[in-house]
């Protein structure tokens, strides 16, 4: 009987981890492990995905200004900074400097006391 009871929580849990938020007018649709992505093109600002849950893929456009750790940056845009983690593998061998506009792909890292981005690709625009 314990067997089916955690069963049943699971599927509901499983169930309501599909969501759907709303900021400013942009609607960005998140689902569990993999699927589909409504809306992955559409640019938000820093001060958007500062509001945005944890785990919320995002694509922001602005500048990396400064390195504030080990793959750390300091990225800003008309709107705001934030601190993004950029791994070694995600620059693709591009050198970017704070004069190059970049657009950036990832996800929102939300922290107890912080909000940064996770980038998972780096393109120079």
């Amino acid at each position: 009987m314990k067997k089916m009871s955690c069963l049943a929580l699971a599927s509901v849990l499983f169930a309501g981890a599909a969501s759907a938020e709303f900021v400013e007018g942009v609607q960005t649709v998140t689902t569990g492990p993999g699927g589909f992505i409504e809306n992955d093109n559409v640019i938000v600002t820093v001060k958007q995905a500062k509001e945005m849950r944890d785990e919320v893929p995002v694509v922001i456009e602005g500048f990396i200004i400064k390195r504030v750790g080990d793959e750390e940056y300091l990225f800003e845009d008309v709107t705001d900074s934030i601190v993004v983690e950029i791994d070694d593998d995600d620059w693709r061998g591009q050198n970017i400097a704070p004069t190059d506009k970049v657009r950036l792909r990832g996800d929102v890292d939300k922290g107890l006391f912080t909000t940064e981005v996770e980038v998972d690709y780096v393109e120079k625009i």
